[in-house]
């Protein structure tokens, strides 16, 4: 009998994984998105109809999901801007799966400060590790640790500071 409520999942190790956040299933969902419009050019508002009538929608956080998939296609050149720097090659020749994650890292980075540095790049990590090539978390890892430096320095110095302030 198996003892794993139907929100679980197993993952390839046969780990009960627990259920996704609102927050994750918006992240996937907007990945696809990402890969969507790189991939077909297709505008955010018919990407977005598209993805809205899957059944799984019912498990996003639907203002993150809209504001992330638009924002980071209406603001790709400035996004694009930011991310070059730290790649070691042209955003575009990138597979559409690291396009994406590295997208929408760039675009929490830049336009969401209110979430914490750190859990966009784990989130963007668990992405590239479920849906991009073998050594892609690796890559997205990279890129948005260089990102987060110059995005988020202020965050990321008073984090070393507090963590050298904390008691053994």
């Amino acid at each position: 009998m198996n003892s794993t409520s139907s929100d679980s999942s197993v993952d390839k190790h046969n780990k009960v994984q627990k259920p996704k956040s609102h927050r994750r299933a918006a992240r996937e969902f907007v990945v696809q998105g990402l890969y969507q419009w790189k991939v077909t050019g297709e505008s955010a508002s018919f990407i977005e109809r598209q993805l809205r009538e899957s059944p799984e929608f019912k498990h996003v956080d639907e203002k993150h999901f809209s504001q992330a998939l638009e924002g980071a296609i209406k603001n790709f050149e400035l996004l694009n801007e930011h991310i070059q720097p730290c790649l070691d090659r042209p955003l575009h020749e990138l597979s559409p799966v690291e396009f994406a994650i590295l997208l929408l890292g760039a675009y929490e980075l830049v336009y969401h400060p209110e979430i914490p540095y750190k859990a966009i790049i784990n989130e963007a990590i668990e992405l590239a590790r479920t849906y991009g090539g073998t050594d892609g978390h690796k890559y997205v890892n990279g890129v948005l640790d260089k990102l987060a430096i110059k995005q988020r320095a202020v965050e990321i110095n008073a984090k070393n500071i507090e963590t050298k302030q904390s008691p053994l």
